[in-house]
């Protein structure tokens, strides 16, 4: 595998389903839907991080950490899963969280409280200087931090995904399944970078398109053509990647970043309703809303198969439950 020769721990319940979609699929009529449900990583609900979080944490406790300090919004699917990888290897965790405390306490900010995270909420303060302030003061106190940047998405966290896509291509071969389209969120990088790497290192054929929830196409394009060559590098892959490797659509950002429209609630609702899974409202929601609409303007082939990879955050449904 590309990723064997580097430290990494065991949190996630892996190789996560293959599920196939048969009713949305008859619903859309066309093309064959599937899932790849990496919302049963099994990290205090699951989601794409905890596949970052192996790699990540494996390099703090090589370090020597005792405390991971991250940061997010307050329903970030990140920070929880950050503050679960830490309670699971005995770790002290700081929260970096947007805004101010809510009036109500729900969804993965109930999480962050459960398994013991401690969390600064940066009011209008930048969340990368409040995160660096709190490392400092952590030092201070005799600790050893380690700063987990948003998202998990540098080539450490982004490793994850390189072995998730041998992962998918292994489940691929052994179900005799071809792939001609991954759709997935995107948003920090690592995800995508981690796809677009292993992707080419291993020869897939398919297109992989990233649904922005938040940054511009250009925007988040460069930051993925920075990000995926050092993740390349790390792995001694000799790769050339550039800008034209990453497909982003992001005409299906609305009014932006956790704000949630029909688009998501549609699909939410949908999903729940063929075939009984949840889907969150902020990366997940947006980004299936984005593929039914694509599917319905007839994008893909009636007979290609697509692939819908699940990146979890069901636990910020009930923090969004008036918005829905």
């Amino acid at each position: 595998m590309l990723t064997d020769d580097l430290p990494r721990v065991s949190i996630a319940h892996l190789p996560t389903p293959l599920e196939e979609l048969p009713r949305l699929t008859a619903l859309l009529e066309g093309p064959e839907l599937w899932a790849k449900r990496d919302d049963l990583t099994g990290l205090a609900t699951g989601g794409n991080k905890t596949r970052k979080l192996e790699f990540l944490v494996a390099d703090a406790l090589d370090g020597r950490a005792d405390t991971l300090v991250t940061c997010g919004a307050g329903q970030s699917n990140h920070a929880r899963q950050t503050a679960a990888a830490a309670a699971k290897f005995g770790l002290d965790c700081v929260l970096v969280l947007k805004g101010e405390l809510p009036e109500q306490v729900q969804g993965n900010l109930l999480i962050d409280q459960i398994v013991g995270a401690r969390v600064v909420w940066a009011a209008a303060q930048a969340l990368d200087a409040t995160m660096d302030s709190v490392a400092s003061d952590l030092r201070t106190e005799g600790h050893r931090p380690y700063i987990v940047p948003y998202g998990g998405s540098n080539a450490v966290g982004a490793s994850g995904y390189v072995a998730a896509m041998e992962e998918l291509i292994q489940q691929s071969e052994d179900g005799g399944l071809t792939f001609d389209h991954i759709v997935f969120p995107s948003s920090s990088g690592g995800t995508q970078a981690g796809l677009v790497v292993g992707a080419k290192a291993l020869g897939y054929t398919g297109r992989l398109l990233g649904i922005s929830v938040d940054p511009p196409a250009a925007d988040l394009r460069r930051n993925l053509a920075t990000l995926a060559p050092t993740l390349a590098a790390r792995l001694q892959l000799d790769l050339h990647l550039d800008l034209h490797d990453f497909a982003v659509n992001d005409g299906y950002v609305g009014d932006g970043y956790a704000v949630v429209s029909d688009l998501e609630r549609e699909a939410i609702r949908t999903l729940g309703r063929t075939e009984g899974l949840l889907l969150d409202p902020v990366y997940t929601g947006r980004a299936f809303g984005a593929l039914l609409d694509l599917v319905r303007n007839r994008i893909f082939r009636k007979d290609e198969r697509v692939l819908f990879w699940h990146t979890g955050g069901v636990a910020g449904l009930f923090g969004y439950a008036k918005r829905l």
